[in-house]
């Protein structure tokens, strides 16, 4: 092992090309660790088979073969990360550490605490944006206050954007010798805690962008990129992935750009992690009926598109995006059960869980948000049927039994179910 190094640490950038922090580790004058931390303050809460526990897992030890084939080693860790800093600053002589932001609350605050460390044994830290292509205070109104409607935030960000600028290329492929050169056992699964999941993530495909707009709301055709777990963990960089969708096409680069706006909202606004966006919807009285909530999680509501989108999601952890819609204004509206609680659930199911999203969408489909769809906006489930699987593919796939006596009568009446949920809002609203 070299004297003085640097030490890289991986997170949501699980890939050895296009990483800004790891290009500029690479080009700092020192040796590099890369290392990787199981965080015990996220993972200990998770299922023994959480197939985003599997997924990371694989990546990483892609990335470890991959240095292997040039004499390096990825260093995989578990624990509390600033126990482990403790610790590796003892191992090593490290004199600078480089990683990229992350913007989530926890991550915030979990990163200012190992700067400090490292700062208190006089070692650099280097953070560097990776993830996104503006940062939350990059994209801001003439007054320099946040955006909290999604258009206007749109339009300005198409406006800072330079695809010369913002999509360049940090390569690390010509500076893979100055990783250091070690030979580290990688571990086994279980000895993190965790069995490997049979849920598997799919391969992505940007091949079909051209046509995105016109198939992507169509849940049986399965036409979307299937990006998204890729992105969440940062197996494909953002910047390559906007450079194609603004040469390729228009809507499906307003989704990457709904995913910065969600992130500045929760940066700018942390508070949404627990509480509404918009404090009048404070006053709404939830049902919160635990019976209905389980049926809504187990797809047994008596309504087939809602139903199919929930068990997609308990099979396989994916859910099409316009089933999304539906299933979770469903749980607000008919049902008037809390946002958070179906946040919750998506955050312990969704392969690409991601809390900015989740939780701008949930709160998108409550009405409780920063740009909202209106309250008096409920979807009739029936209806969506014929607009979005008008030949039943969808349901036929994961409810078979629908038109069978064994299927549940629906959970309650649309008509009444709209009527009620108008009443509870418009109390709560006066």
């Amino acid at each position: 092992m070299e004297d003085k190094i640097a030490v890289f640490w991986f997170r949501r950038d699980l890939r050895l090309e296009d990483n800004v922090a790891l290009h500029h580790a690479l080009n700092s004058g020192f040796k590099v660790l890369p290392i990787f931390i199981f965080d015990e303050e996220i993972i200990n809460t998770l299922p023994k088979q959480d197939a985003r526990i599997t997924f990371i897992y694989k990546s990483l030890k892609e990335i470890d073969n991959q240095l292997k084939t040039i004499g390096s080693s990825l260093r995989v860790l578990k624990g509390e990360p600033l126990e482990i800093w403790d610790k590796l600053v003892l191992d090593y002589k490290v004199k600078k550490v480089f990683f990229n932001k992350d913007y989530e609350p926890y991550a915030l605050k979990r990163d200012e605490s190992v700067k400090a460390l490292l700062k208190s044994k006089g070692i650099e830290t280097h953070t560097y944006k990776d993830q996104v292509i503006f940062e939350a205070d990059e994209v801001l109104k003439a007054n320099q206050t946040p955006y909290t409607v999604y258009t206007p935030y749109k339009n300005q960000w198409l406006k800072q954007f330079d695809v010369d600028k913002h999509v360049k290329l940090f390569d690390c492929q010509e500076f893979k010798s100055n990783f250091v050169s070690v030979n580290i056992n990688f571990p086994k699964l279980v000895s993190i805690g965790f069995e490997e999941s049979s849920i598997k993530v799919k391969p992505y495909s940007l091949d079909d962008l051209v046509q995105y707009d016109a198939v992507r709301d169509f849940p049986a055709l399965d036409k979307t990129s299937h990006l998204s777990p890729y992105l969440r963990f940062g197996l494909v960089s953002i910047r390559q992935v906007v450079k194609h969708a603004f040469n390729t096409n228009a809507v499906f680069l307003s989704e990457l750009i709904w995913r910065e706006f969600f992130m500045q909202i929760l940066f700018n606004f942390p508070k949404v992690v627990t509480q509404n966006f918009k404090p009048k919807y404070d006053a709404v009285i939830w049902r919160n009926d635990p019976t209905d909530f389980k049926k809504w999680c187990a797809g047994q509501t008596g309504y087939p598109l809602v139903d199919a989108g929930m068990r997609q999601l308990n099979q396989t952890g994916y859910m099409h995006n316009r089933v999304r819609m539906i299933t979770a204004g469903f749980l607000c509206k008919h049902l008037l059960i809390d946002w958070r609680w179906g946040e919750a659930y998506f955050a312990e199911k969704l392969l690409d869980f991601e809390l900015a999203s989740n939780n701008g969408n949930w709160q998108w489909a409550a009405g409780t948000g920063c740009d909202a769809a209106p309250y008096f906006r409920i979807f009739n489930p029936t209806t969506q049927i014929q607009k979005f699987d008008k030949n039943l593919e969808y349901i036929k796939k994961w409810v078979p039994e629908f038109q069978e006596l064994t299927y549940p009568k629906p959970i309650i009446n649309h008509k009444e179910a709209r009527e009620r949920c108008l009443k509870v809002y418009r109390e709560a609203l006066n």
